[in-house]
């Protein structure tokens, strides 16, 4: 549901501007999962666009990718890392996210 109506070109750049990160079988090199972080690389990053192979649901695989951006951005100090999910409260919970103390205070430019 992350990319409907985001045409090639449009996902292209949005990778491109991006930290990307991929979950692959060991045994058959095939791609698993997917995510990526818009990030400052200082103070703020958003996790976006995860993905997970859906007959690869159901074994901690989001949880585990997860963890790897976490423990991936550790390093930079950032301040605060941001996402939205309709589904995955849980698998996000178990990486340390929480619901915003204060929703009220964000706002949004533009329609999605």
């Amino acid at each position: 549901y992350w990319a409907l109506g985001r045409s090639r070109e449009k996902q292209d750049a949005a990778i491109a501007g991006s930290l990307n990160f991929g979950l692959y079988d060991s045994a058959s090199d095939a791609q698993l999962g997917y995510a990526r972080v818009v990030t400052d690389r200082a103070t703020f990053g958003w996790l976006c666009d995860v993905y997970i192979a859906p007959d690869a649901r159901g074994k901690g695989l989001g949880t585990a990718l997860a963890a790897a951006v976490r423990d991936h951005l550790e390093p930079y100090g950032l301040r605060r890392i941001l996402l939205a999910t309709a589904d995955a409260h849980a698998v996000y919970a178990k990486v340390g996210f929480a619901p915003l103390g204060h929703p009220g205070k964000w706002m949004a430019l533009g329609s999605q």
